[in-house]
């Protein structure tokens, strides 16, 4: 049996990419989704397709949510308690990809937006759930191999990476009290359709593969069995811990 058998979880950015292909992961084990995402159209399939992935038929919820805005997390919670009446575990997915700028042409308004989108929201949505959240639950919180490794031209997505791994290891000391447990993610190169190596195309894609010992991009299923683990039973002592899912990005064959 599933630990994860009618367990509700929050999935945010579930619209596409590692969120969609967690969110179907997360069906298949029986658990009940609050999904969220700005893109309304696609976060649709998506529900559609955890409904075909359920087990036992379950009923998951769905809402428009802007992450960078307060009010629509909160009001967003809300919702999730008045009809599914708990929360069990958060996976803090949505997130944007960066441009590459050097310090002198970012603006302030990329500035706030990379900063609003991949880490405040990560803050907002938590204080929003952990009033709510009782012993064994927990949060995975996404970041980047480039939350641990410095890149040029990258340095506001860079930042906001490797704050999410910094905030997450303190919210593991202050909420692992309360059997509350936070974990974070570093997907390498995934091959989504926002990933810049795949919207460059094929000869980009087989120079990052050549980086990386296993010859190749991730998917988002892989990255996907990875949360499912995170939020089980068999995790149970996982915490404050950083999980590299770059099949040996630096190390190539």
């Amino acid at each position: 049996m599933s630990t994860l058998k009618e367990q509700v979880i929050i999935v945010t950015g579930a619209s596409s990419g590692i969120g969609k292909a967690t969110s179907i992961r997360l069906a298949k084990e029986g658990a009940v989704l609050a999904l969220a995402d700005i893109n309304e159209k696609s976060l649709a399939l998506t529900l559609q397709q955890c409904a075909q992935a359920s087990n036992d038929n379950q009923k998951h919820l769905t809402r428009r949510l802007d992450v960078c805005s307060t009010t629509d997390i909160e009001q967003f919670v809300k919702d999730v308690m008045a009809e599914l009446g708990s929360i069990t575990h958060v996976f803090n997915c949505a997130g944007i990809n960066p441009t590459t700028l050097e310090i002198s042409q970012i603006s302030d308004d990329y500035w706030h937006k990379m900063v609003d989108t991949n880490l405040k929201s990560m803050f907002t949505m938590t204080r929003a759930c952990l009033p709510h959240m009782k012993s064994g639950g927990s949060f995975v919180n996404v970041s980047s191999v480039l939350g641990l490794h410095p890149t040029e031209g990258l340095g506001v997505y860079c930042a906001t990476k490797y704050a999410v791994i910094g905030m997450s290891k303190c919210l593991a000391l202050e909420t692992g009290r309360r059997g509350i447990r936070v974990n974070v993610i570093c997907p390498g190169p995934i091959n989504t359709p926002t990933n810049n190596s795949v919207r460059e195309g094929k000869e980009r894609v087989d120079a990052t593969a050549a980086t990386i010992g296993l010859g190749r991009l991730g998917t988002a299923e892989e990255v996907a069995d990875v949360v499912a683990f995170l939020f089980s039973e068999q995790s149970r002592y996982v915490n404050g811990s950083v999980v590299e899912i770059n099949g040996g990005m630096g190390m190539p064959a």
